[in-house]
């Protein structure tokens, strides 16, 4: 090997060691940074946030039915985002794991990711005591005095009023703006019902 060596010429030996201790360093450089700094992928993102929106809801659902509850637990090897230790029972968002799991003793409960938190009693298998985690009736707002309020007018507030106080927000909220769309949709029907109810 170092006679084939000896038979090439310098500088080429010098150059393809130094291409390829380069090219590791580089190599190296990027692994390291891909590990310290990794890249989200946009569907990961979505159904990240849809799960963690979800499990809130159901955290919020067991607390109301005064339900223990552990969360990320292990079940017969399978990881379930909720378990019931008094009843036995794992809810899970894992069809897989619903499955693996239904072989056992204990009892498996599955949930979509768009199945809302308050909708989890009816599939639990023990009578869940009846909770409203809604806003409260009283407490609510009618559409046109939130409207108006969005607008920020009171409602006796003129068309003309109205108009100036939409031109106004919407510079505020619009997209092209560095705005957010769904507070631009807001405004926007808002607006069509402050303009329906203005004096």
């Amino acid at each position: 090997m170092q006679s084939a060596l000896g038979t090439l010429p310098h500088w080429l030996v010098t150059g393809l060691l130094l291409g390829g201790g380069c090219s590791l360093a580089a190599a190296v450089v990027f692994v390291a940074a891909d590990r310290l700094f990794p890249t989200e992928q946009p569907a990961r993102r979505m159904h990240d946030s849809g799960e963690t929106k979800r499990r809130t809801e159901l955290r919020e659902y067991l607390r109301a039915i005064d339900e223990q509850f552990a969360e990320n637990h292990f079940v017969e090897g399978q990881h379930v985002a909720f378990y019931l230790p008094k009843r036995d029972v794992a809810i899970t968002f894992d069809a897989r794991a619903y499955y693996r799991i239904e072989r056992s003793p204990t009892i498996p409960v599955l949930v979509e990711h768009e199945m809302p938190g308050v909708q989890l009693g009816a599939r639990l298998p023990f009578d869940v005591p009846e909770v409203n985690l809604g806003p409260d009736p009283v407490e609510q707002v009618h559409p046109t005095v939130q409207a108006f309020a969005e607008l920020g007018l009171q409602q006796t507030a003129t068309i003309d009023e109205v108009k100036s106080a939409y031109r106004s927000r919407v510079k505020e909220v619009h997209p092209d703006h560095g705005g957010d769309e769904a507070d631009f949709k807001r405004v926007r029907e808002a607006y069509t019902t402050a303009k329906q109810h203005a004096s």
